[in-house]
């Protein structure tokens, strides 16, 4: 049986409309999706997380329709049972991360934090829903209860929808334990031999700026020629939203990322002069070589990881979590372990809070290391 509701895209969407709609059996948008979609987009969410919204709440229909009731009668018990109906769900997705690895008739389990994530866009929906009076007199299904350490966490995430009241920070009492993975930072080898089977000084240039400036793959692409400074060794990462292969900034704030390891910046320079196509006129960093119909334009996320993933294969270190984001796990764990205070690591690789950084506290606290080989008799050096 086919399901009746469907994600569409809509690829020439007018400015400030979302470029997906669910469509329910009539072939017609589903207004309350609409509506809340509509309000991600004209409050600047990027592309990606207004689909991602768009397809975890197409699960809560697909669940809805399945049971045979309407999303308006979605109740906190019921709220169970879709969360039960998650975690039987099988994915159609290719897997691309270990999480995705537990098999299923199917195909394969959605992971728990996926689950966790439809849960946290279902809830804001509703919240949505009770702000507009289309969901009056009840309160958000996923029940939810005041989480008093958040609040003294500063700038904390908030949700989607600003309500007129003071809001409190709240904890998701339905949601799936998940286990915190520890980064895998990228062994020296195994980079060596991704950088022995790059064809192009731009694929060098664009790993070289990752793993000495732990940037992130929409940040590197996002570069333009006037933010690299190479007199002041340093790059500029700015908020961009017009980007024409839709490459987006996570952070919203601008940084400076200084290169002074002396690889980035001189295969930057390398490629600008020798390979990047001269007869273009256009401001992005990387752009596409060769001679085909593409030429000059600038590269967008899927070429850099058919890229990565090409390298890696030739080389023979192919591997789920071996990512082009590892390399800023890499470069974090590596300015870490050689002494960069927390503090300063934050703000060099652009996080909001120092929550961030504990995940690499995890991989190698000195503190820890320190007292190990204390205890077993080691002499410190």
């Amino acid at each position: 049986m086919v399901p009746a509701v469907r994600v569409m895209k809509v690829p020439d969407a007018a400015a400030g409309q979302p470029q997906v709609r669910l469509m329910d059996a009539a072939d017609e948008p589903v207004v309350e999706v609409d509506d809340f979609l509509r309000l991600l987009t004209v409050r600047a969410y990027s592309t990606n997380t207004v689909r991602a919204y768009a397809y975890d709440l197409l699960k809560l229909y697909l669940f809805c329709e399945e049971r045979g009731f309407t999303a308006d009668e979605f109740t906190p018990a019921r709220a169970m049972e879709f969360l039960e109906w998650l975690r039987l769900m099988s994915s159609s997705r290719r897997a691309q991360r270990l999480e995705l690895g537990v098999a299923a008739g199917d195909g394969r389990l959605l992971s728990p934090k996926t689950c966790n994530r439809v849960l946290a866009a279902v809830s804001s929906f509703y919240e949505f829903l009770i702000a507009s009076e289309r969901y009056v007199g009840r309160d958000n299904p996923i029940v939810k209860k005041v989480d008093q350490a958040a609040a003294r966490v500063p700038d904390r995430h908030r949700p989607p929808l600003a309500n007129a009241r003071r809001q409190q920070p709240v904890r998701r009492v339905l949601r799936v334990k998940t286990v915190e993975p520890v980064p895998r930072p990228m062994p020296d080898d195994v980079y060596r031999a991704l950088l022995d089977e790059l064809r192009t000084r731009r694929d060098l240039a664009l790993l070289e700026v990752m793993w000495e400036g732990g940037l992130r793959p929409g940040e590197v692409l996002g570069l333009q020629l006037g933010d690299i400074s190479y007199g002041q060794r340093r790059v500029t990462i700015r908020k961009r939203d017009d980007h024409p292969r839709g490459v987006r900034q996570k952070s919203r704030r601008d940084r400076v990322v200084d290169l002074w390891e002396g690889r980035a910046l001189a295969a930057l320079s390398a490629y600008v002069m020798r390979e990047r196509p001269a007869d273009v006129d256009t401001p992005w960093m990387f752009l596409v070589g060769g001679r085909g119909k593409r030429r000059g334009e600038p590269l967008g996320y899927d070429a850099l990881v058919r890229m990565f993933a090409r390298a890696a294969a030739r080389a023979g270190v192919r591997d789920a979590w071996l990512t082009p984001h590892s390399l800023r796990h890499t470069h974090a764990t590596r300015m870490f372990e050689g002494g960069m205070r927390e503090l300063t690591l934050m703000t060099r690789l652009g996080h909001a809070t120092p929550d961030s950084m504990k995940v690499y506290t995890r991989v190698s606290d000195p503190e820890v290391v320190k007292d190990y080989r204390r205890a077993i008799g080691e002499q410190d050096t």
